[in-house]
Order: C-alpha cells, then sequence, then structure tokens
C-alpha cells in the first residue's frame, strides 16, 4: 500500500502569501462575486479553513488583496508640459506589470467593497500628487478626479473591455493621445 507523504509544514507567513497571490489571481480571473474562499484555498494548496483563520472573511481577504501601490514617481522635476504623458507611460507599465490594479477594477465595476479600495488608492495616492502637481489647491480635488476618469477609461477599455480599436494602438499612439487630455486637466487654467 502506498502512503501519501505527510503535508510539509508551512511558515504562517508564507502561506499568507501563497493565498494573497491566489486571491489576487481568482480575483483577476472571476472578478468578487464569483472567486469563492473555496477557490482560493485550493488555488493556494491550503484547507480554506486557513483562508478564514488569516484574513477572516471573502471582504477582508479582497482588501488585502487589493492593497495596490500605484508608485507614482516624483515628477516635479519634469517640464510641465510633459507631465500628461509621463502619468500615462506610468499608468500603462503599471497595469502592464500586475494584474492586481484590473483585478480591483473589474471588480469595483460591480461591488460596491471594491469601488471604496478604488476610491481609497486614488483619494490617497493620485489625488496628492495631482494637487503638487498642478500648484492649485483650489480646483486640486476637481482636476485628481478628472484625471482619474481618464486613466480609469483607459484601464477598461484597453484592459478589462478589450475594446478593439483601443487595444489595437501602439503605447507610443495611446501615450500620444491621452497623453495631452490629461496634462490638459493638470495644468489648464479653469475653463
Amino acid at each position: 500500500m502506498s502512503r501519501k507523504p505527510p503535508p510539509r509544514p508551512r511558515h504562517a507567513e508564507t502561506t499568507k502569501a501563497a493565498i494573497l497571490t491566489a486571491a489576487r489571481e481568482r480575483f483577476a480571473a472571476d472578478g468578487y462575486e464569483r472567486a469563492t474562499v473555496r477557490a482560493i484555498a485550493a488555488d493556494a494548496a491550503i484547507d480554506p479553513a486557513l483562508v478564514m483563520r488569516y484574513f477572516g472573511s471573502k471582504e477582508k481577504l479582497f482588501a488585502a488583496a487589493a492593497d495596490f501601490d500605484l508608485r507614482l514617481p516624483d515628477l516635479g522635476a519634469l517640464p510641465l508640459a510633459h507631465l500628461g504623458s509621463a502619468l500615462v507611460e506610468h499608468f500603462i507599465d503599471r497595469w502592464e506589470s500586475d494584474d492586481t490594479f484590473m483585478a480591483l477594477l473589474r471588480a469595483a465595476i460591480t461591488n460596491e467593497l471594491a469601488a471604496k479600495r478604488v476610491r481609497a488608492v486614488l483619494a490617497g495616492q493620485v489625488a496628492p500628487t495631482i494637487a503638487k502637481l498642478s500648484g492649485d489647491p483650489a480646483l486640486a480635488a476637481m482636476r485628481s478626479g478628472l484625471v482619474a476618469s481618464q486613466i480609469l477609461g483607459l484601464a477598461l477599455c484597453r484592459y478589462v473591455l478589450r475594446l478593439p480599436p483601443v487595444v489595437a494602438m501602439s503605447r507610443a499612439d495611446v501615450v500620444g493621445w491621452v497623453g495631452p487630455a490629461v496634462q490638459r486637466y493638470i495644468s489648464s487654467p479653469e475653463p
């Protein structure tokens, strides 16, 4: 009779990391509503009880998995006229190197918890950057909201909905078309 080897003991941090990786992938593939704790546990090769032990609920797991740092660069040294293009290039780099934000965006379309998380990322990371770059504190919130609308619209059309004309554009074309719109939101005088 062949016996299975006993399971290897796992270190708590390794287990948590495996759960978060599986959760990000599952939320990206299935969205928040369809992703299940059981499927995430299976992807991480662990018992579903461990997911609950470490995170407490699907909502808390999602919040941890959706902790996303935009890693916005310090753009203060760039000429003002190049800020929009630099931001668009940065966002394309982030989206194409990490599926976490796309999972968050997909989920935000139908789930209020995910929408709240997207708003928190934008408010905590984009708004202060735009306020600093625009030098216009009175209009900073509106400017950052408009930048976010442009950036999120691009992400939704290019990476989530995969709108063929937008997907077919080269990176340079995307930056060339969208960069000036973002630039306008950052630096144009109030209409």
